[in-house]
């Protein structure tokens, strides 16, 4: 099925190293500091809602996450915060900017072992920064023949790599967590995907539909690809 791989991407946040749990928890820390305003659930309504309008404005990342945890305090609070409220949102911004960079199960024996045998590509999205930082300190770049940062995964974006690439469709491999972002738009291509499961995904990225195409593999984790290279 895949003999004719010659260029395989991989995702980064929830496909090589951790990333959405510790969002979870700063979120967790975020309603905290609003209950006297509003119960959890509805302060993480309020949170999503707001993400959600900004997308097209912030992208995606941390320094959005903090932007809209911000205009979330003003929302609930009817614009009446103390500038503590927005002081200790900011300082959870940057505790989420400073974590750790914890690799996957099996995500270091896998590159290794694709390594020489394949052209690999590091393709996410988000924040350039915060993305450099976490790959300096994943220990991995060395792995990666071209790495590119998206603002968003969309059959564009790509069909952009792609040509960059100079790699059809049908030589190229996409591995992530997200169907949504890293399957569905390769396929579109008719490119290869494969989905890697991880125990959390930001509720944007959830997609529910099973998938049905030729050129896709559902794997439960990363180095099943291997059985199939």
């Amino acid at each position: 099925m895949l003999h004719k791989i010659k260029t395989i991407a991989f995702d980064t946040d929830d496909t090589l190293w951790e990333n959405e749990s510790y969002f979870r928890e700063a979120e967790q820390h975020f309603c905290a500091l609003l209950n006297n305003y509003l119960p959890h659930h509805a302060v993480a309504q309020e949170l999503l809602r707001t993400e959600m309008k900004n997308l097209p404005l912030y992208g995606y990342g941390i320094k959005g996450f903090m932007l809209c945890m911000i205009e979330t305090i003003d929302t609930v609070t009817g614009g009446m915060a103390s500038p503590g409220l927005t002081r200790k949102a900011i300082e959870i911004g940057h505790e989420l900017l400073q974590r750790p960079v914890v690799l996957l199960p099996g995500v270091e024996e896998t590159l290794d072992r694709l390594t020489g045998r394949y052209r690999l590509v590091m393709a996410t999205k988000g924040d350039l920064l915060d993305q450099e930082r976490k790959l300096e300190k994943s220990g991995l770049a060395g792995a990666f023949h071209h790495i590119t940062i998206m603002s968003n995964k969309k059959p564009a974006d790509y069909r952009k790599l792609l040509t960059q690439l100079d790699c059809e469709p049908d030589c190229f491999l996409m591995l992530g967590n997200s169907v949504r972002s890293d399957v569905l738009p390769v396929l579109e291509l008719n490119g290869y995907a494969a989905h890697i499961p991880c125990h959390t995904t930001w509720v944007h990225e959830q997609h529910e539909e099973r998938v049905e195409h030729p050129r896709f593999l559902q794997l439960e984790t990363i180095e099943q690809i291997l059985n199939y290279l």
